[in-house]
């Protein structure tokens, strides 16, 4: 009677399992498939998912906007960019966070992890006066990548994976005169390299797929993301459906390529964050 019920629980859960995916599959096949349709089967309410006839039309209007390079630029550099100073910043919060003894360690800590209480949509009026009328940076990188050097979240989550690390390596370091900073750079960063190969993939993705903020601080087609560069298929009176299907496709596979060949970090991360520390 066990064995049959677990052959039926397995059963429920594999069905289960597979409409799940296909409903997450099908709208991706939706926007594989708009992106080479002419505009109006695009845009169509019950779309066809085999369409009568292919077209490359849409690729043709994406990438005869004069930008679209420099979008696509734009997005590998912040993104890039981000992904290092979060990686590097975190990191090193984090090792002092959860092996370094110091005056105010866990106020401090508790007080960085209260800020995540607070939701992005209340602090984004007082940061864009910031950045904008007090600093004056709007149109540039800087006001881009400043308010995303750090996360509070990537250094809760790198606290989290080093206080698994050992530390009596870290005392056998110390005995060999080695300074924090050696200690950190040569001990800890090379132990820690599955939980900052879980940092750069989480930071990059969402770098990449950042839409709100960059077209914020930003007014020029030159310096807009491939995400904010989408919005420009939108027009007044219609939408230009197949193009902008077709950048979202080019937008996404960087993306799914990413996903695909580094899986198992995905996976990883969803479990470094419940290390007890």
């Amino acid at each position: 009677m066990k064995s049959r019920s677990k052959v039926i629980m397995l059963i429920v859960a594999s069905v289960i399992l597979v409409v799940w995916s296909v409903l997450t599959i099908i709208p991706m096949y939706w926007m594989l498939i708009g992106s080479v349709q002419d505009t109006k089967s695009a845009a169509s309410f019950i779309p066809k998912m085999i369409p009568d006839v292919l077209s490359v039309a849409p690729y043709e209007r994406f990438f005869g906007k004069t930008n679209v390079l420099r979008w696509l630029f734009n997005s590998l550099l912040i993104s890039t960019i981000l992904t290092v100073t979060n990686v590097f910043l975190a990191s090193l919060a984090g090792y002092a966070f959860a092996k370094l003894k110091f005056p105010g360690n866990k106020a401090v800590f508790w007080v960085l992890l209260s800020t995540m209480m607070i939701p992005a949509q209340v602090t984004l009026i007082p940061l864009y006066i910031l950045m904008i009328d007090v600093f004056d940076l709007g149109n540039t990188y800087t006001a881009i990548l400043l308010p995303g050097i750090v996360s509070v979240g990537n250094i809760f989550l790198m606290k989290q994976y080093m206080s698994s690390l050992p530390t009596s390596l870290i005392h056998a370091a110390r005995i060999d005169a080695c300074g924090e900073f050696g200690i950190f750079w040569k001990v800890i960063l090379p132990m820690a390299k599955p939980g900052l190969a879980v940092l750069a993939i989480f930071t990059f993705v969402a770098s990449w797929n950042d839409f709100f903020w960059p077209f914020l601080v930003t007014n020029s087609a030159e310096m807009r993301t491939i995400q904010v560069g989408l919005a420009s298929f939108v027009y007044a009176d219609t939408t230009d459906f197949g193009a902008l299907m077709a950048g979202a496709t080019v937008a996404a596979l960087p993306m799914m390529i990413l996903f695909f060949s580094l899986q198992r970090y995905f996976l990883q991360g969803i479990t470094i964050g419940a290390v007890k520390g």
